[in-house]
């Protein structure tokens, strides 16, 4: 997946001078995860930029950037150090669009790895996604396999609109899959139908997909399991969500993130209002915990698994 990242960045700098990338250690270092490898000794220090340790200043420029006709692409080194910007993002990014009666554009891209599963110290395992979700005038983006990592991406670096892509930095160097060579664009707003199935349908994105692959795997001769990939959470698929819904009449949620308040409750929401007299069942959620993200030594008993998700479609087939 990892690849599949520094693939678009290279293919969409070349593609178009006004694109741009900037943040903490992109270039001589290539990016703490080797994301950004290569693209300042082909593109220059002035497209591949290194900036100073300030996340609030990395996007302040990045407003003035757009405002003067690049396509800055932002690295947030991780999740949780995307909080000092929240303020630029909420108030100037997702607004200006808005704020000038629609006559500028706001084509910022603010990607970042998300997530939790790799024994990482605090603040560098959260899922923020909800947040930026929740702020309207931006949309955003998680990708589960490495195409569509690039695609994605592609399709964000193209996007008229602010867009965060959050990448889940647990299958960074485990998915691996096929990647198109050259331009490759996966539209924002279509979900990716992973698994066909007729009992029960697990919804999810990022790490959790494959996870949720697994637990389908695991239910083999019990349940007929079918798996969608929500990947554009904003815009989102509504219509993929409850088509599923219709088909199978049984939904199980799968979020890493915290459970109050997180983007599974949105679905559920969706679930509960369009397609209710489609249900067999409750919607139920298999989500992270209400605590602020554990050391790496009780992460194991944090993060949804393989037994929490199968034991839920058992309940839900149950019912």
């Amino acid at each position: 997946m990892v690849e599949a990242i520094n693939d678009a960045l290279q293919t969409e700098l070349a593609r178009d001078d006004s694109v741009m990338v900037m943040g903490e250690d992109v270039g001589r270092s290539g990016g703490v995860f080797r994301a950004t490898a290569g693209l300042r000794d082909r593109f220059g220090a002035d497209r591949c930029v290194d900036t100073p340790l300030a996340e609030a200043g990395i996007l302040g420029t990045a407003i003035g950037l757009c405002m003067a006709g690049w396509r800055p692409v932002c690295e947030m080194q991780y999740d949780a150090f995307s909080y000092p910007c929240l303020d630029q993002l909420i108030t100037h990014v997702g607004r200006y669009r808005w704020r000038t009666g629609g006559t500028m554009e706001f084509p910022l891209v603010v990607r970042m790895p998300y997530g939790g599963g790799v024994r990482a110290p605090e603040l560098h395992d959260d899922s923020p996604e909800a947040y930026y979700v929740h702020t309207p005038g931006v949309k955003v983006a998680i990708p589960s396999t490495p195409a569509d990592a690039k695609g994605l991406l592609a399709a964000a670096i193209r996007d008229p609109d602010p867009v965060v892509v959050l990448e889940p930095k647990l299958i960074y160097r485990t998915e691996r899959g096929s990647v198109p060579e050259g331009e490759h664009v996966v539209p924002l707003g279509k979900a990716r139908l992973v698994r066909e199935g007729d009992d029960v349908t697990l919804v999810a994105y990022g790490a959790m997909v494959p996870l949720c692959e697994r637990a389908a795997e695991a239910l083999e001769g019990e349940a007929s399991v079918e798996v969608l990939d929500i990947r554009s959470l904003r815009p989102l698929d509504e219509e993929s969500l409850l088509a599923s819904a219709s088909k199978t009449g049984r939904v199980v949620i799968v979020q890493e993130a915290p459970r109050t308040a997180g983007f599974g409750a949105e679905l559920a929401a969706i679930l509960a209002e369009k397609a209710i007299l489609d249900l067999r069942g409750p919607v139920l959620r298999v989500t992270g915990f209400d605590v602020p993200y554990p050391y790496w030594k009780i992460e194991d008993a944090y993060m949804p698994s393989v037994e929490r998700v199968a034991d839920a479609c058992r309940r839900l087939l149950e019912f």
